[in-house]
């Protein structure tokens, strides 16, 4: 056996080992949820509002509420981030600015949910006067979605063979047309998973919608854009700390449908993204 071959299977075994001390890990805190969470979920438990001060009834307003954060999300910073990338990507010039720009977007990913949720309580609940609701909610999350949409789309975008736009060019397309019909399609794929990505975060996040948007006991659901609505997030740190003898197998079961909310999130992004894989002609 060559030395070269040898180094391969060594690296591949370190690769395999390192990906197995991650994914192990990983699946005993699943089981270790599951395990603790059978003697509570069932479909009453996912249906039905809280009563008796959270000890009893279901997680039905937290699941909407979180459904409805994660859609107002969405509809914020979706657009929004991919336009200003497909902006950076293919209109703006390479210079000082934009560059600033670039650097800006990949540092404000790294900034504290924290930071965020105070941001969003000083200008949109007191600033413009939207008060702690599902609006200042979602634009709040939105905010600290837009960093991830923006890399992911940017480096979806720059992944596009830059033949495709000369030739779609040199046949007499606009620009536009060029990046509408020749690249963004190509780009889908990437911009679905950035795009999930951040949406999951957002889904999980528990210090922004606290200043902004969560109702510690709210049993029914939201009739509007500015009302207040109960979250999986904030409702599993509530029923874990600030109620007493509660059981412990509520808390896990709520964790449980986070974590299969989010999944479902993930598995609809993969089929997605299979989907528009296979219509890549390269």
């Amino acid at each position: 056996m060559t030395t070269a071959r040898m180094r391969e299977k060594i690296a591949f075994f370190v690769l395999g080992l390192i990906t197995l001390l991650v994914v192990i890990p990983i699946l005993m805190i699943i089981f270790y949820i599951v395990k603790n969470s059978i003697g509570s979920i069932s479909w009453e438990f996912i249906t039905q509002s809280p009563r008796n001060g959270m000890k009893e009834g279901g997680i039905f307003p937290a699941i909407v509420g979180t459904i409805v954060l994660i859609i107002g999300t969405m509809l914020f910073s979706l657009p929004l981030g991919v336009l200003s990338a497909v902006y950076l990507v293919e209109y703006a010039r390479d210079n000082f600015f934009t560059r600033l720009i670039k650097l800006s977007v990949v540092n404000l990913s790294g900034i504290p949910s924290i930071v965020y949720g105070l941001f969003g309580f000083t200008l949109f609940v007191l600033f413009l006067k939207l008060g702690t609701s599902i609006l200042a909610g979602s634009l709040t999350l939105a905010i600290m979605s837009l960093p991830v949409i923006i890399t992911a789309t940017k480096e979806a975008l720059e992944s596009v063979p830059l033949s495709f736009r000369e030739i779609s060019l040199s046949l007499g397309a606009t620009k536009w047309q060029t990046v509408r019909y020749c690249v963004l399609p190509y780009a889908i794929p990437g911009i679905l998973t950035g795009t999930v990505l951040s949406l999951s975060r957002a889904a999980g996040e528990t210090a922004p919608i606290l200043f902004t948007v969560a109702a510690f006991y709210l049993p029914r659901l939201p009739r509007s854009l500015f009302d207040q609505v109960m979250a999986l997030p904030y409702h599993l740190y509530v029923i874990s700390t600030q109620v007493p003898n509660i059981p412990v197998s509520i808390s896990f079961a709520t964790c449980f449908v986070l974590i299969g909310l989010v999944f479902l999130m993930n598995l609809v992004s993969i089929i997605l993204r299979s989907h528009y894989r296979k219509k890549k002609l390269w």
